[in-house]
């Protein structure tokens, strides 16, 4: 039995009415519990209620449950975009097929700049990030990359097109650290509707994916859904369903969850359901407050004066100086971003302002003490 056995079982649109019954009881039964929460008592705290009467209380106990488990550091990370070419046309991805611009492969000698660039910047938690596609950008390709990118990271993830087990634990004796595999949207109608060629369109394989890196032993793994793409409240609570499972099935693997908002992307995308600043706020504390040793992690997407905000909430991860093209960071300018940063200070700046929040920016893993001087 896999995650995607479990949640098809349920229609998860029922998910919706469940959060929208909660009561102000429900989210102090929910709020009185140390731990072993359950997805009732999620869904009282992404509730209507909860966001009304109780969001300051959620975010006093989300900061203490983080500085108790996490201390005051937060770890930095940076994309490095490996290529723009994928074989899937997703109605929400600038780097869908449907899209005509021009596409690259990074080579070895083109990553081994970018790797360079980026330790200048301080870093050494590399995620690699590409389009999917399987015949320029598979593992012959990975197998190449990765021994070049251990060399300048002491942390490495990747966030690329679905692997098999055997996959990911070659890759494992690589160096690979963490994997990210968003699932998009849990509503199978949804999916269907969005992913309308190549491998993506399917949902098994995709929503499988936690379970082959957690039997292949991968230390940390990341999930999430594109908030926007379709009810926040339906996926969020696949969201935690799925935590529940992994905490259940492979107890080993940590566990990162992130929130990216959809922003709009080439070919005329606009999000279907935007998500209210709100809404985010009380989604950090209430995942928090659910599962106290979860990585929380807020990317560029965001603005620079919203990430201020909500960083000591309860986020463990950022990225700060992105950028979501190709050979970016060695030669900026030159390929079509993936999707807008709207955080574009400098990694200083952003690391100051976690210094005025009494924060500590780490850089090579969260397990550290490696911090950067501004």
């Amino acid at each position: 039995m896999s995650f995607f056995d479990e949640i098809s079982k349920i229609d998860v649109d029922k998910f919706a009415p469940l959060v929208e019954s909660r009561t102000d009881a429900d989210v102090e039964r929910a709020l009185a519990k140390e731990d072993g929460l359950d997805l009732d008592d999620f869904a009282a705290l992404i509730s209507e209620n909860a966001r009304i009467h109780y969001l300051k209380e959620m975010a006093y106990r989300s900061m203490n449950l983080t500085r108790r488990r996490f201390g005051r550091t937060v770890n930095m990370y940076l994309p490095l975009y490996l290529t723009n070419l994928c074989s899937n046309r997703c109605a929400y991805c600038g780097f869908s097929t449907a899209n005509k611009f021009p596409r690259t492969v990074l080579t070895m000698q083109e990553i081994e700049e970018e790797c360079v660039a980026i330790n200048k910047l301080g870093y050494e938690n590399i995620l690699l990030v590409s389009g999917e596609n399987e015949r320029r950008a598979g593992m012959p390709y990975f197998r190449e990359v990765l021994p070049i990118v251990k060399k300048y990271a002491a942390f490495l993830q990747m966030e690329v097109q679905p692997l098999s087990t055997e996959d990911y634990a070659e890759l494992k004796t690589l160096g690979l650290d963490a994997v990210s595999v968003y699932q998009e949207t849990y509503h199978p109608g949804c999916y269907k509707k969005n992913h309308l060629a190549g491998k993506k369109m399917d949902m098994r394989w995709r929503m499988e994916t936690p379970d082959r890196l957690g039997q292949a032993g991968i230390d940390k793994v990341g999930i999430g859904a594109l908030l926007g793409l379709y009810d926040w409240k339906v996926d969020c609570m696949a969201v935690a369903m799925h935590v529940l499972y992994m905490r259940k099935n492979y107890w080993k693997t940590r566990l990162s969850v992130s929130f990216p908002r959809l922003r709009p992307a080439a070919g005329g995308f606009q999000p279907h359901t935007p998500v209210t600043d709100s809404k985010i706020i009380q989604l950090i504390c209430a995942f928090r407050i659910f599962d106290h040793e979860l990585d929380l992690t807020i990317s560029t997407r965001e603005g620079a004066e919203f990430r201020d905000m909500i960083i000591p909430l309860g986020i463990t991860a950022v990225s700060a100086g992105s950028s979501t093209e190709p050979g970016g960071y060695a030669h900026k300018g030159k390929y079509l971003e993936q999707w807008t940063v709207n955080d574009d200070r400098s990694v200083d700046e952003v690391v100051a302002a976690l210094h005025k929040n009494n924060l500590e920016a780490v850089f090579h893993d969260a397990s550290t003490t490696y911090f950067r001087a501004v």
